[in-house]
Parts: structure tokens; C-alpha cells; sequence
């Protein structure tokens, strides 16, 4: 089977700095802790002997920037489908505020359903097809392959969804944090196998066994 390796990107905010709602349209760099969690990755990829066949990110910095730190030295493909939603003019607002606009069952709504609140752009149809088409490609083409892909935590409730796999299905949860990792088995047709989601280097116990 396949084996993808969904990584969301490392911390754009520091500790004590008040968090805001960030995608497409803001190109932050990775903090200074970002770059630690990504360095912890690719040390946890590598104690386990993960080596990768592909690496994909969205065009981001932040992205970008956390896949050459796992990957250093293999190219890196950009694909749009990894690539951060459109928060609209909740962009760069902090949380509280967007909440104040929205309100808390808009917010539910995209968090179980992938309903997009009023004014955010996030592409639910064609992130779906997207999704579900490269991993059939993958499937085909890497038989016995193992994938990176770096995107974010919008982005990455899609690859799930596409997959027919559901949040809480082997600790998988629906929110994807920063510097986490999940790993998805393909096979052909719809043999897909969720072995982890929302892991973090050395946190969970059992996480090398994902390996």
C-alpha cells in the first residue's frame, strides 16, 4: 500500500502572541519554534527510517519551509490542493472577533461538516476531487511508496473527507495542529486506512509504530 504522511506546518505565532485567523493571504514565516518542530519531525521520520518518495507542500512559505527541514535536499512539488483557504475579511482578525462576526455555530458547521462560513473561500468541491484523485494517481503509480505532504489545518480536513475516513477513527480528531502529523494507508479503489492523526513527535505513545 501507499503510505501518505500529512504533516501541517510549524508554529507562525509565538508563545503570548495572541493567535489570529491566517490563510491564504498572509505569507507568515515559520517562528522560531516553528522551525523547531519541524527539525523535531524530521529527526522522528528519520529515527523510524521514513524516507520519502515525494514530497508535495502548498505554495507557502510556511509550508514550504517546514517540508525542506523534513526533506532537506529533495524537491518539492507545489500542489494547489495543499494550499491555505480564504478566510475572506476574517483574515488576520484574532479568534474572538471572528466568532463576534460569525458566530459559534457557523464555526461548528466548518469544523464537523467542512460548511464554509459567509465570505471564506475554501474550495470544499474541488479540494475533495483533488484530494481523491492523487491518491488514486498515488496508489497506481507508488504502489508500495511513502508520500510527504506538508499544507495546513484548513487544507488538511479535506484529505479525511475525501477518503470517506472520519475524525475519531484512530485518534483522529478534527482539529490538526501545528508541528502534527497523521499517516494514511491506500490501497486501490477505496482501501483506505487511517493509522494516526494529530500526532506530535514523541507525545503519543505507540507513535512509532505507525512505522
Amino acid at each position: 500500500m501507499t503510505r501518505l504522511v500529512i504533516v501541517r506546518h510549524g508554529n507562525t505565532f509565538e508563545a503570548g502572541e495572541p493567535p489570529r485567523r491566517i490563510g491564504a493571504r498572509t505569507d507568515l514565516p515559520l517562528t522560531a519554534t516553528g522551525m523547531l518542530q519541524a527539525q523535531a519531525l524530521a529527526r522522528h521520520f528519520s529515527a523510524n527510517r521514513v524516507s520519502f518518495d515525494r514530497v508535495l507542500s502548498g505554495a507557502l512559505q510556511r509550508t514550504r519551509r517546514t517540508a525542506e527541514a523534513i526533506a532537506p535536499g529533495q524537491p518539492i512539488e507545489t500542489a494547489e490542493f495543499l494550499t491555505e483557504i480564504d478566510h475572506g475579511s476574517d483574515e488576520g482578525q484574532p479568534e474572538s472577533a471572528v466568532i463576534a462576526r460569525l458566530g459559534n455555530d457557523a464555526i461548528t458547521l466548518w469544523e464537523t461538516q467542512l460548511i464554509a462560513p459567509e465570505g471564506w473561500e475554501v474550495g470544499a468541491q474541488w479540494r475533495l476531487v483533488a484530494w481523491r484523485e492523487f491518491v488514486d494517481r498515488a496508489a497506481e503509480a507508488l504502489p508500495h511508496g511513502t508520500i510527504l505532504l506538508v499544507t495546513s489545518n484548513g487544507a488538511a480536513r479535506f484529505a479525511l473527507a475525501a477518503m470517506g475516513l472520519k475524525p475519531g477513527e484512530n485518534r483522529a480528531g478534527v482539529k490538526f495542529r501545528t508541528g502534527s502529523y497523521g499517516v494514511v494507508e491506500v490501497g486501490s479503489g477505496t482501501d483506505f486506512r487511517l493509522l494516526g492523526w494529530d500526532i506530535r513527535p514523541g507525545e503519543t505513545p505507540g507513535d512509532t509504530d505507525l512505522f
